[in-house]
């Protein structure tokens, strides 16, 4: 495939800076990649599908080049008439080639990403590289020291949550596939290669780009949750099992650096945590069985690692007795080993290892865990995860005694800092429902003990009055003799599985229970009475699990604080928390609010909402933690995770936090270890920035929070104004996207609505947000704000644009909100939405609204460029806008058959491939946008 779209350097800045000159070599570099990966995709296409279907390819291109340059009409006619002159087969095989090359563009750009951050490292003095390195030496600048950061980093918590929401649309064939494509990229980088090995490394490369051509790109069937419970630990051997512990012992190893005496190991502040297979929210497929199943699952997978680490090193551990000493404890551990061998006698090392491997693959079969390995003899389970750090640790303490330290410091370290962050359970798993669930569920119990009472028909003060009443209680509130509906009997048994993991895999297993929708205090409750009845909080007031309310509407962030204020103020909840180490966690509902209200409001009302929340826990005395429950999309939170850690107002962060990665940004974050090491970086140095290096302040100026306050409430009145309160918008949306042809994706075992209607209020934020980002709209990350801009400039003519600029230029708040809208209108073509608006049967309806979507897509470019001081989209991300750039000529074509397949398969045309085409495309765009959900 041709790459002729890529510009010449000519075109660009002539670099005159070491850094300039850098970025200029990295650029020609991508475009070697590409080139290269389009040219073997290019005659893998010629070879697989003929001449014929590569020349139309590429006639397809240049003219989609044409239409979105300038809304060439004369390129839409003739686009559409090659469109219309296709047959479905063709169509299908010319989407299959430009989605492949969006997968293999992604590719060549992760690649450069990689190539251009050990550039970075290798420039940087000291030893050490990255961008938790020089936060640290920030922090040294700031006269913070390394017994400082050490006894920050001991209360710290760091937390990436996995979800499997929906929106990762690739297969993990493809993706092996893709992973094997970037390894032989990424040797050809590293190793010089002979001519023998070149030629070799083309071949492979053309092997594997075959082999992905020849691969289904969809799925067949539909995941289960267990199958997303299997793509979700993937990860843990691509990336966290290996780069969690090494980048905590780096950050060890850059404390000591400074000279100041050695306090202890630092503290295992990064912890990995799961939503799948324990968010029930919405998903019926979440049984107590199948979080049970994820247990096991997770657990198998994290002991497999350490019995075949243990295997390794004790290959490694070839220490001969009479040659070194060991320690008396170390002596006494080997000789419980079961390992008689007599090859083995004078090594007391192996020996120790063989011990500890026997002993854990009896913990294994003790918690019923699948395992590949068998021990050379039999060994007595461990109790708990400290007894195999204890014995992990009488190694440690032996080799360091006898001036062996570097061996200590290698596969050892390694092992004993994973199991410090793993565990037994690899994964804290949260248990999530809805709170409409639990109130259903705490009704039939209390009506049933309660004769006569319908709990549905109390007020909340009455509520919290029974409730708080039975969390006193030592007796059982469920009764054995009571036939409860399967809905009840299904929480209770979700509940009795949380208990049975606290006491199988320890009480990390399962930390938090998280109620979605939370709206009062009642809902916080419900969940502890209903805890209560499993063992996991006590009559006397202690608690084994956290209870986390998610706020997620507009109307429930602006009431977080005083639920939350009330909730600390009540003296039988307050006794839980105190129990839990007075931290409470709270969760913020980006997707939701969103949705709710749009860009502009869900983002500031999220910011107002903490600021409350600083200030309530403040005055209680209770450590806040918060849990950010973003998207990958800009309309779903989405968005750089640095700036969004850093924006966050004084206090917000305070050393812990926790953050979802959801569907397809795991992947791009985690499956490349380079990657992810990177990634998991970047989340610990904001946290660390955040909390110690930024000035303490509650909030900014009071002019700019009254700015705020009423840009968003224009921007809300907006927003609201199109989405909820336009006659036929319900039908121009699901007439106008793809929304029906998505639940036809076998992408996640969840839902697309929470109920069977069409009503926007019932649809989830996930498929709302991926059907305007395929029609390129992306409506949900900017819709609002060019027409509030322009209302509150017209009612504040003193101020201003100059002002909006100062907010800019002065608050970090401002300014990534911006940053964000910058990156998703970039991706946005209202030009090809165009095409999509089309769709809509009723003309009149159709000129009506997208006239007004057009109107504030234009508006809000203008003002946005405007308030930053560009000329154009991400003028200030010169690295994001030459990929997007790069991209166009390969996603737009996608779009316009998307559009022509969508026409057919709405005509009720039975061909298969039709819809099989219309899937096909969902995938393609959605690589080439890549954050879509």
């Amino acid at each position: 495939m041709s790459l002729q779209t890529i510009p010449s350097d000519a075109t660009e800045h002539r670099p005159n800076r070491p850094e300039d000159v850098q970025a200029t070599e990295a650029e020609t570099r991508l475009r070697d990649d590409i080139r290269l990966l389009g040219r073997i995709l290019g005659d893998t296409v010629r070879d697989q599908e003929g001449a014929d279907v590569f020349d139309l390819v590429e006639r397809i291109r240049q003219t989609s080049i044409r239409f979105h340059r300038d809304e060439d009409r004369l390129a839409r006619r003739e686009l559409e008439q090659i469109l219309d002159s296709m047959s479905t087969s063709e169509t299908v095989r010319i989407v299959r080639a430009f989605s492949y090359f969006s997968h293999l563009a992604n590719i060549a750009e992760d690649q450069n990403n990689i190539r251009q951050m050990r550039a970075r490292g290798a420039a940087q003095s000291g030893g050490a590289s990255g961008v938790l390195a020089e936060t640290l030496a920030h922090a040294k600048a700031a006269g913070i020291g390394a017994d400082a950061l050490r006894a920050f980093f001991k209360s710290a918590m760091v937390s990436p949550v996995l979800t499997a929401h929906p929106t990762e649309v690739r297969r993990k064939s493809t993706m092996d596939r893709e992973m094997e494509v970037a390894a032989l990229l990424d040797r050809r980088e590293r190793v010089a290669l002979t001519a023998e090995e070149a030629a070799a490394s083309d071949e492979q490369l053309r092997r594997e780009v075959l082999t992905l051509w020849q691969t289904n790109l969809l799925r067949r069937t539909k995941l289960t949750v267990l199958d997303e419970v299997s793509n979700g630990l993937a990860f843990y051997d691509y990336t966290f099992l290996r780069e969690v512990p090494r980048l905590v012992n780096a950050l060890e190893d850059r404390l000591e650096e400074g000279g100041e005496a050695a306090a202890g190991e630092l503290a295992s502040f990064l912890r990995m945590g799961s939503w799948i297979g324990g968010d029930r929210d919405g998903n019926p497929f979440v049984t107590a069985d199948v979080m049970r199943g994820t247990l096991r699952l997770q657990s198998s997978r994290v002991m497999q690692f350490y019995l075949n680490e243990l295997h390794v090193l004790g290959s490694e551990l070839s220490i001969a007795a009479h040659l070194a000493d060991v320690s008396e404890e170390l002596r006494t551990l080997a000789e419980r080993s079961p390992d008689t061998s007599p090859h083995r006698s004078g090594e007391p090392y192996r020996l120790a290892v063989s011990g500890i491997y026997a002993r854990l693959t009896a913990t294994a079969e003790k918690l019923e865990v699948e395992i590949t390995r068998r021990p050379v003899g039999k060994g007595r389970p461990y109790e708990s995860v400290r007894e195999l750090q204890a014995d992990l640790d009488v190694l440690h303490r032996s080799l360091i005694s006898n001036n062996a330290r570097v061996i200590a410091r290698g596969r050892l370290r390694l092992l004993r800092r994973a199991v410090d962050c793993f565990g037994f359970h690899l994964a804290r798993l949260d248990i999530r429902q809805n709170s409409a669930v639990h109130e259903r569920t705490i009704a039939e119990l209390m009506d049933a003990a309660n004769p006569g009472m319908s709990y549905l028909a109390l007020g909340e003060d009455a509520r919290i009055s029974l409730l708080t009443n039975e969390l006193r209680s030592t007796r059982a509130l469920v009764s054995p003799f009571v036939k409860y509906s399967d809905e009840t009997m299904g929480e209770l048994n979700v509940f009795h599985a949380a208990a049975e993991a606290h006491a199988k895999f320890g009480s990390d297993a399962i930390p938090q229970c998280i109620i979605s929708m939370c709206k009062g205090m009642s809902d916080m409750l419900e969940v502890a009475v209903l805890l209560k009845e499993v063992g996991l909080v006590h009559p006397s007031g202690r608690g084994a699990i956290n209870i986390v309310p998610l706020f997620e509407t507009i109307e429930d962030l602006q009431a977080s604080s005083g639920i939350m204020d009330r909730m600390l103020s009540l003296h039988d909840y307050r006794r839980l928390v105190d129990s839990r180490g007075s931290v409470q966690e709270v969760m913020l509902g980006y997707s939701d609010s969103n949705k709710d209200g749009g860009f502009v409001t869900s983002g500031w009302e999220l910011y107002k909402a903490e600021i409350g929340l600083v200030d309530v826990f403040e005055r209680h005395g209770v450590r806040l933690r918060l849990f950010h429950g973003r998207g990958g999309s800009v309309g779903r939170g989405g968005g750089p995770s640095y700036d969004a850690i850093i924006a966050q107002p004084g206090g917000a962060v305070n050393g812990q936090i926790r953050i979802t990665e959801q569907g397809e940004i795991i992947s791009s974050k985690y499956s490349n270890a380079e990657v992810g090491r990177n990634n998991l970086e970047i989340l610990a140095a904001a946290t660390l920035e955040a909390s110690l290096l930024h000035p303490r302040q509650s909030a900014p100026r009071r002019e700019y929070l009254s700015a705020m306050d009423e840009l968003s409430n224009l921007a809300f009145k907006a927003y609201r104004g199109l989405v909820y309160e336009t006659d036929g918008f319900v039908d121009y949306f699901w007439s106008s996207t793809v929304i029906n042809e998505i639940a036809t994706l076998n992408i996640g075992s969840r839902p697309a609505s929470r109920k069977k209607t069409r009503a926007i209020e019932d649809l989830r934020a996930i498929p709302w947000v991926f059907s305007w980002a395929q029609c390129r709209l992306m409506l949900p990350g900017w819709y609002g704000f060019g027409s509030a801009v322009e209302q509150w400039i017209a009612e504040h003519p003193q101020q201003g644009m100059p002002f909006l600029k100062e907010l800019y230029k002065e608050w970090p708040f401002f300014r990534m909100l911006l940053s964000n809208m910058d990156m998703v209108l970039a991706k946005s073509s209202i030009a090809i939405a165009s095409r999509y608006a089309e769709l809509v049967p009723d003309e009149a309806l159709r000129e009506q609204i997208f006239g007004r979507i057009r109107r504030e897509w234009h508006s809000c470019i203008e003002t946005l460029l405007d308030i930053m001081g560009q000329d154009r989209l991400l003028q200030s991300n010169p690295l994001l806008e030459r990929s997007v750039r790069h991209r166009f000529p390969y996603l737009d074509p996608l779009n316009h058959v998307q559009v022509e397949l969508l026409k057919e398969h709405r005509a009720q045309n039975p061909d298969e491939q039709v819809l099989r085409g219309i899937q096909l495309t969902i995938n393609g765009i959605s690589a080439g946008l890549r954050n879509t959900g």
